[in-house]
């Protein structure tokens, strides 16, 4: 199977195109950006990002300095907006502490080091994490999130109920070690999971649709007998 996962990035980046990952002015953004867009759309995710850099509240100083009520009320459209103010609150004291505010500081530490030390921040789980050391930190680790998942359930990568290090191991394990293209790809399936492989997948749209045994399920189907 992880012969397959190189083939499922080329199809994905010419069938897609780049995608620009992470949209975001600074690393600090960006680490902002991982924390509200949980469990959240990216284009919520967004308003509270531009209601942030209107309030000039986007460095780890700024975050640490503002009354977390109105740190809540600017992210308010990201949802969860007090927990997402304490998330955030947290993410700049640990940013503050251990590098001066500047992500900058994390390039001198080791990346597994750098991800326990992250996992260790209220409100940074592994896809959180996982995000940060692709895109802030340029660190070749695969971000698994629920697009993910539900492609290569689709494919046949991975048995149901694989966790989250083994599928991340599987797809930076058969991509090369780095980080502009773990990140890359990433992008590319969630552009294909949102587009192609929803809920209720497109398959006759599907770039993929002859190295998947959904895909070729619903095609024959579909086929005339």
């Amino acid at each position: 199977m992880s012969a397959l996962i190189p083939k499922i990035y080329e199809r994905l980046l010419r069938t897609h195109g780049p995608q620009g990952w992470w949209p975001a002015d600074s690393s600090f953004e960006m680490m902002v950006g991982a924390v509200l867009t949980q469990a959240c759309t990216w284009v919520n995710a967004e308003r509270a990002i531009a209601a942030l850099r209107s309030a000039d509240a986007l460095c780890a100083a700024a975050i640490m300095a503002m009354p977390e009520p109105e740190l809540a009320r600017l992210v308010r459209p990201a949802g969860y907006f007090n927990a997402k103010a304490r998330k955030l609150k947290a993410l700049a004291s640990f940013l503050m502490d251990r590098f001066g505010g500047d992500p900058a500081g994390m390039s001198q530490v080791p990346t597994e080091r750098l991800r326990h030390m992250l996992l260790s921040v209220h409100g940074v789980g592994e896809e959180t994490a996982d995000d940060i050391l692709v895109y802030a930190a340029n660190r070749p680790v695969f971000v698994v999130d629920a697009y993910t998942r539900r492609i290569a359930a689709r494919l046949g990568l991975a048995p149901d109920g694989a966790g989250y290090s083994e599928l991340s191991a599987l797809f930076a394990g058969a991509m090369p070690k780095d980080a502009p293209i773990l990140g890359e790809f990433h992008a590319l399936l969630v552009r294909h999971a949102k587009q192609t492989c929803r809920k209720s997948p497109r398959c006759g749209e599907c770039a993929l649709v002859d190295l998947c045994p959904t895909g070729t399920a619903t095609r024959e189907a579909l086929t005339p007998g």
